[in-house]
């Protein structure tokens, strides 16, 4: 064999490589779509659910004791009661986020992990935008004691009453911190 044939095999594999391991590792077009629509859904049916079983200013039902507990409350602003009063512009800038990440997700196909992460993030702040925009506040229904104890204990008051969609954005947010951390191990 030839070094010349050698070398354009060599180039030949060098260039193809990259490009079947991205079509390996990304995912399908639908699926941050359905996704984002499930976790979307469930939000929606658990506010649902506390909007008819809860009442707001009534004691905590313990669900786990000291883990979780069902409360009704309702947040005019964003987490910890920032720019409280701003609902509808909040939700506005909400909408507009998660719909442009499910846009560049849609146009731009990209890894399983990172498909998961910015699905659970527009799937959050879609489900709180859609309160936003039809209550002019956000429905809030999951305690977690635990957490207070440990913002308390920081000087912190308790922490904030929240929902499934403020789940998804948090846990898709540091996913995606940790995951920045991470090397890249085909930037070696």
């Amino acid at each position: 064999m030839q070094a010349g044939s050698v070398r354009v095999k060599t180039l030949l594999i060098l260039r193809v490589v990259p490009l079947l391991r991205e079509r390996v590792r990304s995912v399908p077009v639908w699926f941050p779509l359905v996704l984002a629509a499930g976790l979307l859904l469930g939000d929606q049916l658990l506010k649902a659910w506390a909007l008819s079983n809860l009442q707001q200013g009534a004691p905590a039902i313990p669900v786990i004791p000291g883990i979780l507990d069902w409360v009704l409350t309702f947040n005019t602003g964003a987490a910890w009661s920032m720019f409280s009063g701003s609902a509808v512009p909040l939700a506005v800038v909400r909408l507009l986020v998660g719909l442009g990440i499910l846009v560049y997700l849609t146009l731009r196909p990209q890894t399983r992990f990172l498909s998961l992460v910015l699905s659970l993030i527009a799937a959050g702040a879609i489900g709180n935008a859609i309160d936003g925009l039809r209550f002019g506040k956000v429905t809030d229904m999951i305690h977690a004691p635990f957490l207070s104890a440990i913002t308390r204990a920081l000087g912190q008051g308790d922490f904030p009453i929240f929902n499934l969609a403020d789940m998804c954005v948090v846990l898709g947010t540091l996913l995606l911190l940790l995951a920045s951390f991470r090397r890249d191990p085909h930037t070696r």
